[in-house]
């Protein structure tokens, strides 16, 4: 069976002309006299509202003034995938458990909502992963540097100047 399925596969890849080949690998695909596309047109006819747009393109404010603004309103700044009340990974959940201890109010945004941020966050740290954290405009790292910080009482040692939330203080 798996010998079959082999071959079919084969003779399918070995039928496709270069010219074929050639077109899949420009982003098109040739099929039954139809073509499909895999990249966006660059059609000076095609009218403006059916072109990409960025969401911040047409506005003042760049990603990067966002992430920068973000970060000195909020003496705790969490990016992370999902929101504090919800976290959407474990990573994620594991920071929010880690700074609730502390009873520190936490500003957030969910990168899962907005690709464009997620890019502009991993530039402005020079980190790749999520979540990352941010404390009094210093960036920290991600949960499991977090971790080892409340563990070594490091953490707390950064966390001192930050206001607890009233009615929560230990």
């Amino acid at each position: 069976m798996a010998r079959a399925i082999s071959n079919m596969l084969l003779k399918g890849i070995g039928g496709i002309s270069t010219s074929r080949s050639a077109a899949i690998a420009s982003g098109s695909l040739y099929q039954s006299k139809m073509r499909f596309s895999t990249t966006v047109p660059n059609d000076p006819d095609t009218h403006d509202d059916f072109k990409p747009t960025s969401k911040i393109e047409n506005s003042d404010v760049s990603l990067q003034n966002i992430v920068e603004q973000d970060i000195k309103e909020h003496p705790v700044m969490l990016y992370m995938k999902g929101v504090p009340e919800q976290p959407r990974c474990g990573f994620s959940s594991l920071a929010v458990r880690v700074l609730q201890e502390y009873r520190v109010p936490i500003g957030s945004r969910n990168i899962l909502e907005d690709p464009e941020l997620k890019n502009a966050v991993k530039s402005f740290s020079h980190w790749p992963t999520f979540p990352q954290i941010f404390i009094n405009g210093e960036f920290i790292g991600g949960s499991d540097i977090v971790l080892n910080m409340h563990q070594n009482g490091e953490l707390k040692e950064k966390l001192k100047d930050v206001q607890a939330r009233p009615g929560k203080a230990e």
